[in-house]
């Protein structure tokens, strides 16, 4: 998050590493017998395991983000795109990031929080939240990085999560979002970005603000 708080997502690798067992098994088993029907109930009951572990984690997470900050916001990931890289597509689809972001939300409409997200293209990971250097793309396996101009000492995902409060509490200008609006502007005129109106909330002169970055979540 952006005030430095890291949060590990559950372990999944041991329950994966039995479905993965249990489905091989599955396979070698003849279609209609007893066996089979027995190992294809107990694939359903850990994958049941999993998505219940993850929800509670998601729940209790989004919670205390909700609860503890005025504003939050988000990212929008492209997640179709990313899990096409065959490394990590299990992984990322096992962390429930879509999900994440709707039960957060929810909780902020019924709390009356201001919910806000970012463009995804966006360079959260390429800009130094300190100076605003641009240094580029990184390699996910770069988990730290010197901004050349400051020579300041970052944490890829804290360095991206503060970005994201930045643009999203409109502190820097999300270009993106710009060429976005004036393309539905078919005559190029300047257009007033959209803002999201909560009933009942009353916007603080600075309220206290959680940028995420979600890409520590990750296992």
């Amino acid at each position: 998050m952006s005030d430095g708080e890291k949060v590990e997502s559950p372990d999944y690798s041991k329950l994966d590493r039995r479905i993965r067992q249990r489905q091989r098994q599955l396979a070698r088993q003849l279609k209609g017998s007893k066996r089979r029907n027995k190992t294809r109930l107990r694939i359903a009951k850990l994958h049941n395991k999993i998505a219940d572990t993850r929800l509670d984690f998601l729940h209790k997470l989004s919670t205390q983000v909700v609860s503890e900050n005025q504003t939050i916001v988000l990212e929008d990931l492209n997640v179709s795109g990313m899990v096409k890289n065959r490394r990590l597509a299990r992984a990322i689809s096992q962390q429930g990031w879509r999900e994440f972001r709707i039960l957060c939300e929810a909780k902020s409409e019924k709390f009356g929080r201001d919910f806000r997200v970012i463009n995804r293209w966006e360079p959260t990971s390429q800009v130094c939240s300190e100076c605003g250097f641009k240094w580029g793309k990184l390699d996910l396996s770069v988990r730290s990085v010197v901004c050349l101009s400051c020579e300041t000492e970052h944490d890829r995902d804290e360095n991206a999560a503060r970005n994201i409060e930045t643009v999203g509490m409109g502190h820097r200008h999300d270009r993106s979002a710009e060429l976005t609006a004036e393309a539905l502007n078919g005559r190029g005129a300047t257009v007033r970005p959209l803002r999201r109106r909560v009933a009942g909330h009353r916007q603080e002169s600075r309220p206290a603000s959680a940028g995420v970055s979600m890409s520590r979540y990750i296992s």
